[in-house]
């Protein structure tokens, strides 16, 4: 299981407020869980109130993975999404599957296509 948190750079209350949702998501889930904390809106650098130092600080302080984006330029977009993925499976097969988790992530299937999600079966027949 995993868990972005997400910050705007250019607003210091959301940086704030990510360290009130990790309070929320460490007691609401897993203790298991991958947290990726994230800063967006890394196009508006000029804007920023939060540097690049205080959120990797604060990830690392945290055991958090740390990584800033861009919505608007896509800069990082899929990265932040192929990283958290990534995460949450070598998390898994490093310690295996939580038991009282929720999930149906299932470890046994091997991951084949390119983007590193197995393509689902195609079904054969009209049904």
């Amino acid at each position: 299981m995993g868990a972005l948190l997400v910050y705007d750079i250019t607003r210091k209350d959301t940086f704030i407020h990510a360290k009130k949702w990790l309070e929320e998501v460490r007691n609401n889930s897993s203790k298991n869980i991958v947290i990726i904390l994230i800063g967006n809106k890394r196009d508006l650098e000029d804007k920023r109130q939060v540097t690049y130092e205080e959120g990797e600080a604060f990830a690392k302080e945290n055991g958090l993975i740390f990584l800033e984006t861009s919505a608007k330029t896509a800069f990082n977009v899929v990265e932040s999404f192929n990283l958290s993925a990534q995460s949450i499976l070598n998390h898994y097969k490093e310690n295996g599957a939580d038991p009282n988790s929720k999930s149906n992530i299932n470890l046994k299937n091997d991951i084949t296509s390119p983007g590193g999600i197995s393509e689902p079966e195609q079904k054969k027949g009209c049904c």
